[in-house]
């Protein structure tokens, strides 16, 4: 959910177009998928660490089992360069290392073989880059709750899980066996991290630690800690466990306003196929940050208003029927955490499907008409500022349109498939064919394709690939026939229009070029007559 607040703060006055922007060997490090990377597969993170909240630092190891892929003498990992790797041990024999940016690259001096597991231990410390605004610039967060008890929270999307902790720092990889996180915070204070909690231990040091287990794949950038005086109440709900953690001041608001979690799930699971993650439970953990989808463990700081912070995205005055940052952020369950894109270019893959989440809950609950005015109402945030695909290989994140304009498109997608029960049938398959994957636009793309037996390929790469939204042009001749015509910068882009014309709704599949239909129309048809609540495009008069 990282861009968000960001599209709104400079929706006003924001530049249209962009120079061509130029990419670092730090980027390419990042974001590439050399030799080093693609040689191993990650199958476990073992993460054991101490935050110190009076230093803000953090001191431990991550174990790191992985699976040789081709054989290899060297691998990359990655740690920011600010925090100190204290030893890398292989066998219990320290492992040279040779650092570069924010990557670590670790030569074994022997040749490791194809297939083999081999498991290292990460010694690292330090002090982890602390966010001026998160969730929008990665790092931690260390506050106070009103009670002047430490209160910390972490979020890396975009900015990288190797911010605070040594790992395969690349969206292709998830430790395929889960992981564990063990954090030891001073007593009095509890740590929430993702999956379930399988012990605490008091070390006798003035620290207790806290460990969790996640037993699915997971994203690095969901890995999370949550430190705090929380207090705990939670549920089994149709099977599900759902715990909540908050401050100990906010329970009683909390029970009221995470009543929303139980009809969400009835929708998402109606709509999208069963809850992702159940060995790992759901759980919502109170934030001093406004959110974010942290698997299993999904970070709320909305302040337990409406809509978002009290505000509706929509202009429509409908997104106040629900608490944004629960429904969004919880969407991300499905999309973005169990449906994972290789490269942060396609994050659109998570946004503009978790954006349309919020449509697709309030129509199980209130309707479809309500639906179509929220998600309609989200066109006053598009900027078609730049391409929603960014660059490969080099971490590098589209347009913000992602969000808006990407669940837009798929608003637009359902009615060029103009068939409800088959839209509906589409989106659970989707999710349930591809649950637990790490993929990629074309295999999205042609997905679609084939379950909607048409071919979507123009309409997905003109909204994706270019920053203008297709413009329909008209025409009335001198005897009152209409012609119609798309102006779109993708080659054979077609796309369907309902038009009212003397009164009768009628549909018409329009394509780039010019032609004539059979309607003659009255005087005073205009713009109006379009209908552009299913369909993302600008109407434009020629004479």
């Amino acid at each position: 959910m990282k861009r968000i607040c960001f599209v709104l703060l400079f929706l006003i006055g924001f530049q249209q177009g962009f120079s061509q922007e130029t990419f670092s060997r730090k980027d390419s490090l990042r974001g590439g998928l050399r030799l080093e990377r693609t040689c191993f597969d990650v199958l476990r993170y073992d993460l054991n660490i101490k935050i110190d909240p009076q230093q803000k630092s953090i001191v431990g190891f991550n174990d790191i089992t992985f699976k040789v892929i081709e054989n290899t003498t060297k691998i990359q990992l990655d740690l920011f360069e600010n925090m100190r790797i204290d030893s890398i041990v292989l066998d219990a024999k320290k492992l040279n290392y040779k650092r570069e940016f924010d990557a670590v690259f670790i030569d074994f001096q022997k040749p490791l073989n194809k297939d083999s597991l081999q498991k290292i231990r990460f010694y690292y410390s330090g002090n982890p880059l602390i966010a001026k605004h998160a969730p929008w610039d990665g790092g931690f967060v260390f506050d106070k709750d009103s009670y002047g008890k430490d209160w910390i929270g972490v979020a890396v999307q975009g900015t990288g899980a190797s911010l605070w902790f040594p790992c395969k720092d690349s969206q292709t990889d998830e430790p395929d066996h889960g992981s564990t996180i063990k954090v030891a915070v001073p007593n009095g204070l509890m740590n929430v991290s993702n999956g379930q909690l399988i012990g605490q231990q008091d070390l006798k040091n003035g620290y207790t630690r806290w460990d969790w287990e996640v037993k699915n794949p997971i994203n690095n950038y969901d890995i999370t800690v949550n430190i705090g005086d929380y207090i705990h109440f939670g549920e089994k709900y149709k099977g599900l466990d759902l715990d909540y953690y908050v401050l100990r001041e906010n329970e009683s608001k909390a029970r009221k306003q995470f009543e929303q979690v139980k009809p969400m799930m009835d929708c998402f699971q109606s709509k999208f196929g069963p809850y992702p993650f159940p060995e790992d439970g759901y759980k919502l953990v109170e934030t001093h940050y406004l959110g974010m989808e942290h698997q299993s463990a999904v970070a709320y700081g909305n302040k337990y208003q409406s809509g978002y912070l009290g505000g509706d995205l929509s202009g429509t005055g409908i997104g106040l029927l629900f608490d944004f940052i629960i429904i969004h952020e919880s969407g991300h369950e499905w999309f973005g955490n169990s449906i994972t894109s290789k490269d942060v270019a396609d994050m659109w893959i998570h946004e503009g499907f978790t954006c349309y989440t919020e449509s697709v809950y309030l129509e199980c609950l209130y309707g479809y008409e309500k639906a179509q005015l929220y998600i309609n109402g989200l066109k006053r945030n598009i900027q078609n500022d730049k391409p929603i695909i960014g660059q490969y290989g080099v971490a590098n994140e589209g347009s913000g349109d992602m969000y808006y304009k990407g669940a837009l498109m798929l608003n637009t997608i359902r009615h060029i498939v103009n068939n409800d029960q088959k839209w509906w049938d589409i989106l659970l398959k989707y999710s349930q064919t591809f649950r637990h994957q790490i993929i990629d636009t074309p295999t999205v793309v042609a997905f679609f394709n084939q379950e909607s037996g048409s071919d979507l390929t123009p309409v997905f790469n003109q909204y994706l690939k270019h920053k203008e939204i297709p413009v329909l042009k008209m025409r009335i001749d001198s005897k009152k026939r209409l012609s119609l015509q798309w102006s779109a910068q993708e080659n054979n882009f077609e796309m369907p229009v309902e038009i009212d014309i003397n009164g009768k709704k009628v549909r018409i599949l329009v394509t780039t070029q010019w032609a004539k239909t059979k309607y003659k129309v009255k005087k005073g048809f205009g713009v109006k007559n379009f209908n552009t609540k299913k369909f993302l495009y600008q109407v434009e008069p020629v004479d």
